[in-house]
């Protein structure tokens, strides 16, 4: 299965990943491809009309947004990394490699919220293989009802 794959050397390989675990987890998914230097989000200044960075590859970037909840986007980047929200918290530089983990663990159930009370604050955590996790500060302002489900 696609969405199993150790290594995801393209954008499209990563998006094709992310179909599977929409169908895996019944969501529904929208992607949005920017393709050329002049369309990616990274490359603004590749000038008017260039497509093709200096080593004449084409970049391509995706944005995908999954329905329901909780609220999910993944912004895919053409140098192997990904920005995933979840609930209006941004998790940036996540490895391409580690985005279909990152939803499994949101989407499955294991990620979750951890309160202090000194200093006051919240984390999501998200745990990935290998006994790694992702941890993000979240704003109180921020907590949504999924999040707050999810406070341990």
């Amino acid at each position: 299965m696609i969405g199993d794959m150790k290594q995801l050397p393209t954008t499209e390989a990563a998006v094709a990943a992310l179909r599977a675990i929409a169908t895996e987890y019944a969501r529904e998914i929208e992607v949005t491809d920017d393709i050329g230097a002049d369309q990616t989000s990274r490359r603004s200044a590749a000038g008017v009309g260039v497509i093709t960075d200096a080593d004449g590859s084409l970049p391509h970037e995706a944005f995908v947004e999954f329905g329901g909840v909780p609220r999910v986007s993944v912004r895919l980047f053409p140098e192997g990394d990904a920005l995933i929200t979840v609930e209006n918290v941004e998790c940036p530089d996540i490895p391409r490699d580690d985005v279909p983990e990152f939803l499994r663990s949101v989407f499955g159930g294991l990620a979750h919220v951890k309160g202090r009370r000194f200093p006051p604050g919240y984390r999501l955590i998200v745990p990935l293989p290998g006994d790694r996790t992702h941890r993000e500060h979240v704003p109180m302002f921020l907590l949504t009802p999924w999040l707050s489900s999810r406070v341990r």
